[in-house]
C-alpha cells in the first residue's frame, strides 16, 4: 500500500482542480461532495497505509515518483517517505481536515455557488499542501509544501477580500511567514554545501561529520523558519490576526495544518538538533516564553476566536518546549491531542457565532447552554482537555512535556506549570462568559438562538470523543509500564521518550501539582465569571494585556513606520530626482532640437535676417572688445 501513497495528496489536489475550474458550473451540493469526498478518500488511503506501517518490523519506505532537479552531482527526486511519523500526521491532517470540510458545508451555506466552490477549492489545496509537506522525503519537497500552506493561509484568511482589514491580515500572515521561510531556505543552501544533498537519509547520515558551529547555524536557521510557520516569538503576531478568515479556516490552520508544520519539521530533523545543544536551549526558551506571553494575553481577550488564537500560540510554545528538551514524542503527542481539542473548540466557537448571528464578543453572550446544549457539552469537553485535567487527552500530552522539562531544568517546569494554571483560567473564563449566567445580547439575538445543524454538531461530537480517548495512547510508564503506545510507535523515527529517569514519587508529585493548579484555575474562573462577568473596558495592567503587551504597536513603531517612511522617501526620490533628471535631459534635448530646426526654415527672408543679425553681433563684439576682435585681423590683412 505504501507504493500508492501518492494517492493521498492526489485526491485533495483533484478536488482543488475540479472545484476551482468548474466553480461556475457546479451546484453547492456537488461542490460539497467533491470537497469533502476527496479528503475522505485521502483519509481512507491514509488508514490503509497506517495499518501497514504499524505492523511490527515495518521498514521506512521512500517512494520516488520522478527526478525533480538534477544539477551536476546534486540530484533531488520528487519522492515521498512513508514511516511512523508521516503516517501519524497523514491521519491527523486528513481525519481532522475531513471533519472541518463537513462542518463547512453547513457553516458556509449562505455563500453563493461560485464563492462556495472557491472556498472549498482553497481548503482542498490547503490539505494537499500540508500532505506534501509531511510526505516529502527531502527538504525541498517539504519546502514546497511549506510554501504551499503559506499561500493557502493568505488565500483563506483573506477569503472575504472585499474587507480591507481582512486583506491586511492576510498580507501580514504572508509577509511574516516569508521572513521565517528565508531562514529555512538559507539552511537548505547550507545543507547542499555541507552534505551535497537534501534527502533526509543522506543529511541525517552525514550530520555527525560537520562541526558543531555549522550544525548550530543550520538548526538555528531551521528554527527561524519554524518560528514563522508555527507562530513563535518574535514572528507570532500574524496568527491572532488570522481570525479574519471563516471560522472553519481558523480550525484548519490551528489544528490540522500550517502551525504544526514547524513542530513536524524539527521532530523530523531531530538528528540535527541533537547535535546542536545551543539550538535546543534556544528552542526551549523561546517556546516557554511564547507559551507564557500568549497565555497572559488570552486572559483579557473578549473576542471568542482571539482567546482561542492566543491559546494556540501558547500550546505551540509547549510543543517547542518539548522539542527543546528532547521530548520529541511528547511534542508530537501534544500535536495530536491539540489537533482534536483545538479543532473542537474552534468549531464550537463557530457554532456559537452562527447562533449569535455573527457576534464574537463574549461580553454580549452568556446563558447559551440552554439554547445550544450540544455545543455547550462539546465545548466543555474541549476546555477540560486543554486545561490538562485527567483523564482527558490534554493531561497526558502536556504532562509528558512538563515532566521532561523538569528533568532538563526545574525552572522550565515552574514556568510551564504556571502557564498551565493560566490556561485553565482563561479557558473557563471563556466558557463561563459564553455559556453560563444570563444572556447579555440583544432581543433579536436571543430570538435567533438555535442549535447548529447536524452537519456542524456531528464533527463536534466526533472531535469531543477523540479529545477524551486520545490521551490513553500515551499513558506514562509511572501509571502503567509499556502502555505508552505512541512512544513505541514513534520510537524508530524520533527516539525513545524522555523523562523515565525521574523517580516515580517525583513524577507523581509533578502530575499532582499540575492537576491541582489546573483545577484551581478552573473553579476560580467559573466561580468568578459565571456570576459577575467582565463587561467594561479593562484598566491598569489589564489594559496592557488586552492590548497584547503593545507588541503590534511596538512592531509598527520600530519596523513598519520606518519602512513606510523609507518607502515614501524612495518614491519621492524616484519621481522627483531620478525621473526629474532623466525626463529633464529628455525635455532639454527635445526643446533644443525644436529651436535648432528653425534655422533650416527654407525661407530666404529668414536667412537674410539672420545674416544681418550676425553682422550686427560682430560689430557689437568689435565695439565692446576695444578693437581686439575681428577688425584688427582685417586691418592686418589690408596692411599686408
Amino acid at each position: 500500500m505504501t507504493q500508492l501513497v501518492w494517492l493521498v495528496p492526489a485526491f485533495p489536489l483533484a478536488g482543488f482542480l475540479l472545484n476551482g475550474l468548474l466553480r461556475n458550473q457546479l451546484s453547492k451540493s456537488l461542490t460539497g461532495i467533491i470537497g469533502c469526498g476527496t479528503v475522505l478518500a485521502a483519509f481512507v488511503v491514509s488508514l490503509l497505509i497506517f495499518g501497514e506501517v504499524r505492523h511490527e518490523g515495518f521498514q521506512p519506505a521512500v517512494v520516488t515518483l520522478f527526478d525533480f532537479i538534477s544539477v551536476g552531482k546534486l540530484s533531488i527526486p520528487f519522492a515521498f517517505q512513508v514511516d511512523q511519523l508521516s503516517a501519524l500526521f497523514l491521519l491527523i491532517i486528513t481525519g481532522v481536515g475531513f471533519l472541518i470540510h463537513l462542518y463547512s458545508t453547513a457553516y458556509m451555506h449562505e455563500e453563493d455557488g461560485p464563492q462556495f466552490a472557491r472556498y472549498f477549492s482553497y481548503l482542498n489545496l490547503f490539505v494537499f499542501s500540508m500532505l506534501l509537506l509531511v510526505l516529502g522525503a527531502n527538504f525541498i519537497i517539504l519546502f514546497i509544501g511549506w510554501e504551499g500552506v503559506g499561500l493557502c493561509s493568505y488565500l483563506l484568511i483573506g477569503y472575504w477580500f472585499q474587507n480591507v482589514d481582512y486583506g491586511n491580515a492576510a498580507k501580514k500572515a504572508f509577509i511574516m511567514n516569508r521572513i521565517g521561510d528565508l531562514g529555512f531556505l538559507i539552511a537548505i543552501f547550507f545543507m547542499v554545501s555541507q552534505f551535497g544533498s537534501v534527502s533526509f537519509d543522506t543529511v541525517f547520515g552525514k550530520a555527525s561529520t560537520v562541526s558543531t558551529g555549522m550544525m548550530t547555524a543550520i538548526t538555528l536557521l531551521l528554527f527561524v523558519g519554524a518560528t514563522g510557520k508555527s507562530a513563535q516569538i518574535p514572528l507570532y503576531t500574524w496568527l491572532p490576526d488570522a481570525m479574519a478568515g471563516p471560522t472553519p479556516v481558523s480550525a484548519l490552520i490551528h489544528a490540522a495544518t500550517m502551525v504544526t508544520a514547524g513542530i513536524y519539521m524539527i521532530a523530523r530533523s531531530h538528528v540535527l538538533f541533537d547535535l546542536a545543544p545551543v539550538t535546543q536551549t534556544v528552542v526551549a526558551v523561546i517556546g516557554l516564553a511564547t507559551a507564557l506571553l500568549a497565555a497572559t494575553i488570552a486572559l483579557k481577550q473578549n473576542d471568542i476566536k482571539k482567546v482561542l488564537a492566543y491559546s494556540t500560540v501558547s500550546q505551540l510554545g509547549y510543543m517547542f518546549l518539548g522539542l527543546g528538551v528532547g521530548a520529541y514524542t511528547g511534542a508530537v503527542f501534544h500535536v495530536m491531542t491539540h489537533a482534536f481539542f483545538k479543532a473542537l473548540l474552534f468549531l464550537g466557537a463557530g457554532s456559537v457565532i452562527h447562533a449569535m448571528g455573527g457576534e464574537q464578543d463574549i461580553r454580549k453572550m452568556g446563558g447559551l447552554r440552554k439554547a445550544l446544549p450540544q455545543t455547550t457539552g462539546t465545548f466543555f469537553i474541549g476546555c477540560v482537555a486543554i486545561a490538562g485535567i485527567p483523564p482527558l487527552s490534554g493531561f497526558f500530552s502536556k504532562d509528558e512535556i512538563l515532566t521532561a522539562a523538569f528533568a532538563k531544568n526545574p525552572v522550565y517546569y515552574v514556568v510551564g506549570v504556571f502557564t498551565a494554571l493560566l490556561t485553565a483560567y482563561y479557558m473557563f473564563r471563556l466558557f463561563a462568559m459564553t455559556f453560563l449566567g444570563g444572556f447579555r445580547g440583544t432581543h433579536d439575538q436571543e430570538h435567533h438562538l438555535h442549535e447548529s445543524p447536524s452537519a456542524m454538531t456531528i464533527p463536534l461530537w466526533v472531535l469531543a470523543f477523540l479529545a477524551v480517548v486520545a490521551g490513553f495512547l500515551g499513558v506514562p510508564p509511572v501509571m502503567a509500564p509499556n502502555a505508552h503506545r505512541l512512544a513505541q510507535f514513534l520510537g524508530p523515527v524520533v527516539g525513545e521518550a524522555t523523562g523515565a529517569e525521574l523517580a516515580p514519587g517525583t513524577e507523581w508529585g509533578l502530575m499532582g501539582v499540575s492537576v491541582l493548579l489546573a483545577l484551581i484555575g478552573t473553579f476560580w474562573a467559573v466561580g468568578r465569571f459565571s456570576k459577575k462577568p467582565e463587561l467594561g473596558e479593562p484598566t491598569g495592567f489589564g489594559k496592557v494585556l488586552a492590548n497584547k503587551w503593545y507588541v503590534d504597536e511596538f512592531y509598527n513603531a520600530v519596523i513598519v513606520r520606518p519602512l513606510d517612511l523609507l518607502a515614501q522617501f524612495l518614491v519621492f526620490f524616484d519621481k522627483n530626482v531620478v525621473d526629474g533628471i532623466v525626463n529633464g535631459v529628455g525635455r532639454l534635448v527635445q526643446y533644443g532640437s525644436r529651436q535648432l530646426r528653425l534655422l533650416q526654415s527654407g525661407q530666404v527672408g529668414g536667412y537674410v535676417l539672420l545674416m544681418v543679425l550676425g553682422i550686427v553681433v560682430l560689430f557689437l563684439v568689435e565695439l565692446f572688445t576695444g578693437g581686439s576682435g575681428v577688425a584688427p585681423a582685417v586691418k592686418a590683412t589690408v596692411g599686408h
